[in-house]
């Protein structure tokens, strides 16, 4: 949390006070000197008293800190573009009418970004911010999503007219620069200290939700008086840069541009989001609950050989003691040995998510195979071309043209050997990231 005076100086308290959570504090705001005694030794000196109660507000944002971070050495023009990024928690006072589940809470995270740059940096920096959008977005297999230029608010918005227009003509090159996906404008939509570029999406009732956002700031960096040495501070205002300078008479302090970029926006919202568009499954380098072992019977030689798979899986050597072996990617496995039917431990495992449940019998033991099931993974398609590569005919007869999965192959698993399946997990893994 922040005292009233940062939020004051950062324009917050004007345009936010109202969404934030305040504090008060009465305590004595005196410092602790050091002084001499009459002996000649240091002591303490008590301060005097301050009783001027000083409010504080729980952050909803980081901005305010991430100026301070700036401002806490010399910079100059080498140093930049500057970034910072914060995950801590944050805190809006909603209103209670408009809290839905984890769309829209009162406290969250969110996975909060900073550039300073000098101002011909400006377009590079919002084009790498969105082709990082667009990176992340695809690895997640999220397109259902447009991206929107929000201008300047009618009302409270602080900055000269030529700022605004200059900023939001910047916003547009850099985002054409980047990509050739089509967006719109919200005109009257930016935030008070600038223009936006916000990634929106919608949820399966057709209501839309923010999640990503570049925001582009020239109002902060003059409150808090932000500046870096560069060597024509005039030119610098109007993104001319200052590489052809005729002797270093010309150095000065000129102001950074301030980038504000979240791709996920509040991670509660994303994951509420994500995890409904995907009907509660997940790709398998994401899933917490990657793998379950169960055991058919309770045949000694099949809980064995359910141990063996466990242990290489994992990459370990079942004693305990020993590490794992350097080079090889290991994965969390869980093993369900009781004696209940398979039938209900595929139901449970089923239940709690896992994406691969993994069937041992008797047969598997005899001729060193597992019976995977892979239903469980979104992006059916990609999941048996997978299938396919590491165990070639593992499809037919099923048509490429009529989809793949259990409604078609009537089967959700396939027989496979260890290597087969370590290969298919791999695959299921690099293909992401």
């Amino acid at each position: 949390m922040y005292k009233q005076t940062l939020w004051e100086k950062s324009g917050h308290w004007e345009n936010y006070k109202n969404d934030m959570f305040l504090v008060s504090s009465s305590k004595d705001t005196g410092e602790t000197a050091l002084s001499t005694s009459e002996d000649g030794n240091m002591q303490l000196a008590k301060p005097e008293q301050d009783s001027v109660e000083t409010t504080f507000g729980l952050k909803p944002m980081n901005c305010p800190g991430h100026c301070l971070l700036f401002a806490s050495k010399v910079r100059s023009y080498h140093d930049l573009p500057i970034r910072y990024a914060d995950f801590s928690p944050l805190h809006r006072d909603e209103l209670s009418g408009t809290l839905t589940g984890l769309t829209r809470v009162r406290r969250f995270h969110q996975d909060d970004g900073h550039v300073f740059c000098r101002p011909d940096q400006v377009k590079d920096e919002i084009a790498k911010s969105i082709q990082f959008i667009q990176t992340v977005y695809k690895v997640l297999g999220i397109d259902n999503y447009r991206l929107v230029i929000s201008t300047r608010p009618q009302n409270g918005s602080i900055g000269t007219t030529e700022e605004w227009a200059r900023a939001e003509k910047q916003l547009e090159e850099g985002l054409k620069q980047a990509t050739a996906r089509s967006f719109d404008y919200n005109i009257g939509d930016g935030a008070f200290y600038g223009p936006k570029i916000d990634a929106i999406t919608w949820d399966s009732d057709g209501k839309k939700h923010q999640i990503g956002t570049i925001q582009l700031d020239f109002q902060l960096p003059k409150r808090f008086s932000l500046s870096y040495i560069a060597g024509a501070p005039k030119r610098e205002v109007y993104g001319e840069g200052a590489d052809n300078l005729e002797s270093g008479k010309r150095n000065g302090s000129a102001s950074p541009v301030m980038i504000h970029r979240a791709v996920l926006g509040s991670l509660e919202r994303f994951m509420a989001i994500f995890i409904e568009a995907n009907k509660g499954k997940w790709p398998f380098w994401l899933n917490p609950n990657p793998l379950v072992v169960l055991t058919v019977t309770d045949n000694p030689l099949v809980q064995s050989y359910a141990a063996s798979i466990v242990n290489k899986l994992e990459n370990v050597n079942g004693d305990g003691n020993s590490p794992r072996k350097l080079g090889i990617p290991y994965y969390k496995v869980d093993l369900d040995k009781r004696n209940q039917s398979v039938a209900k431990k595929i139901a449970l495992a089923k239940e709690k998510g896992y994406a691969i449940i993994v069937v041992i019998g008797e047969k598997d033991v005899k001729h060193d195979t597992v019976h995977a099931d892979v239903s469980n993974i979104i992006n059916q398609r990609r999941v048996w071309d997978t299938m396919e590569t590491v165990c070639p005919g593992s499809q037919a007869p099923v048509q490429k043209d009529r989809g793949v999965g259990t409604s078609v192959r009537g089967n959700p698993g396939i027989k496979l050997t260890l290597n087969q399946l370590l290969r298919a997990i791999r695959i299921m893994t690099d293909e992401y990231i």
